[in-house]
């Protein structure tokens, strides 16, 4: 059996997958969730993703490149501390972070996860963001175009 990358809303996860490419078709049991690997992946992806590297993260959070380097392979659990300063060093906000890694817990979980605001409170929390409406200077036909 192999292993192959599956992206779901952003979030890319490997799944087991049989040697010609097929992917082993899911059980229905809930997913056994290892938050410090899913912290680990999220941290890993980040720092990948601004083309940081270990030693420079490392020095940055001032924590041992070898501890980092656990920490990110879900081997160490980091204390909430820890967390505060690789994000800090990531230049991300720890809650940030940590909302990806519950996207992809519920993604572990088989529960849908919305990649946009619900209408309703965008309405409630952020007035004005979203139309009531077709702007008036805005055609019907185009405005039909753009959302289709």
């Amino acid at each position: 059996m192999v292993r192959q990358p599956v992206t779901v809303n952003g979030v890319t996860r490997w799944r087991d997958a049989e040697p010609d490419g097929v992917a082993v078709a899911e059980t229905g049991e809930a997913k056994a969730v290892v938050m410090r690997q899913e912290i680990g992946d999220v941290l890993r992806s980040i720092r990948q993703a601004e083309g940081r590297t270990l030693r420079d993260v490392s020095h940055g959070a001032r924590v041992s490149l070898g501890y980092l380097s656990e920490v990110e392979r879900g081997q160490k659990e980091a204390s909430s501390e820890l967390l505060a300063s690789i994000c800090d060093a990531l230049d991300v906000p720890l809650s940030a972070m940590l909302g990806q890694v519950a996207e992809r817990v519920a993604v572990a979980e088989g529960l849908r996860v919305p990649d946009t605001v619900p209408t309703e409170f965008q309405r409630e929390f952020a007035p004005g963001a979203v139309p009531d409406g077709v702007p008036d200077d805005l055609a019907r036909e185009e405005f039909a175009r753009s959302c289709g």
